[in-house]
């Protein structure tokens, strides 16, 4: 399984950090959602605001292709950590986590996947793969960072 981890400071608090991980706000600054979807939208039920985060809490992405992206809340600890598992083409976990700092919040992207097609995907992800995801998340944490510090 491969992980890869970046972090980045964000000069807004935790709590204003912890709205916009919410499956339907993905879109407003995740790099990869906003090239592969139109829109994501909860399977389970939303109640209230905080039902978007709880653990249990399902989505589905819209593609603009034909790509199925599921998506499911597996760990929640409010303005600290998110960790949900995302299936599109293959299985991935991503976890948020939100530390305090001086002028506001560390937020750490954590992503962890494994190629399919067994020897191959492990030669595509180390040639091309990776450097392009790596590419994409950067791009996330600069456009998260800059909607939080507006």
């Amino acid at each position: 399984m491969t992980r890869v981890e970046k972090s980045i400071e964000i000069k807004a608090p935790p709590e204003k950090v912890w709205e916009i991980l919410a499956f339907d706000r993905l879109l407003e600054w995740e790099e990869g959602y906003k090239r592969d979807f139109i829109g994501v939208e909860y399977t389970s039920e939303v109640r209230t605001p905080k039902d978007k985060y709880k653990v249990g809490a399902t989505a589905h992405g819209i593609p603009k292709k034909q790509e199925k992206c599921d998506l499911e809340i597996r760990e929640s600890l409010e303005n600290k950590k998110i960790t949900y598992h995302l299936y599109e083409r293959f299985s991935v976990l991503v976890t948020y986590i939100l530390e305090p700092v001086e002028d506001g919040t560390k937020f750490t992207y954590v992503v962890e996947y494994e190629m399919p097609w067994s020897i191959l995907g492990k030669i595509l992800e180390k040639l091309f793969f990776r450097r392009q995801l790596e590419k994409v998340w950067e791009r996330s944490l600069e456009n998260l960072k800059s909607i939080l510090e507006k």
